[in-house]
Order: structure tokens, then sequence, then C-alpha cells
């Protein structure tokens, strides 16, 4: 059984942290990645974080549909994914393991 206390910690922080970028900061989130994109040492960077969240997405697809699940169910994680890239495989982690200890009581009650 998977704890989930390490990506639940992760996550609070990082959206934590984002929400406070987010109310500081000057402009859109869009104009955000376009002004990234204009510089080649930080489009590398952006590019890499997103072959890393594409990695993390197929990833989230496969073991969904290895434990059973439609490919469907992991969309909303890949649309968190595709635009806070840390958000969408951290919160999949977490459901994952909550799903898994539900899933585990509800063994222990069965016999």
């Amino acid at each position: 059984m998977m704890s989930i206390a390490l990506p639940l910690t992760a996550l609070i922080a990082f959206s934590g942290y984002t929400v406070s970028v987010m109310l500081q900061a000057e402009q859109s989130l869009i104009d955000f990645g376009i002004s990234l994109m204009s510089r080649p040492d930080t489009a590398q960077v952006v590019i890499d974080l997103y072959l890393l969240a594409s990695l993390a997405g197929i990833w989230m697809y496969k073991d969904a549909r290895r434990r059973g699940q439609s490919g469907w169910s992991v969309v909303p994680y890949l649309l968190l994914t595709a635009v806070f890239v840390s958000v969408g495989p951290l919160l999949y982690l977490i459901v994952r393991g909550v799903r898994e200890r539900q899933n585990a009581v509800e063994a222990i009650r069965e016999d």
C-alpha cells in the first residue's frame, strides 16, 4: 500500500507557492510561458519539463489501465499536468493511494 504523505506534502507546498506567485505576478500565465520560450536557455528548461510531464502522463495512463480503470479517468490529471506540470501526477498519486487504502479496508471487512 502506497503512502500518500510525500505526494500530499509536495502538492500542498507546491500549490501554496504557485498560488502565492500567481497572486503577485504582473503578467498572465500565457504571457509568462511565452516569455520563457523566447530565450534559448529558459526554453530548454521548459522543453525538458514538458518532456518529463509527457512521460508522467504516459505512466499515469498505463498505471490506470493496469488497475482496470478507463483511460479517460486520467484526463483531469493530464489537463492539470499540461498547465501546472507537477500538480497532475502528484494528485494522481494521492488519489491512487486513497483508493488503495479504501480497497484494503473493504477487503478486510469482507473477511
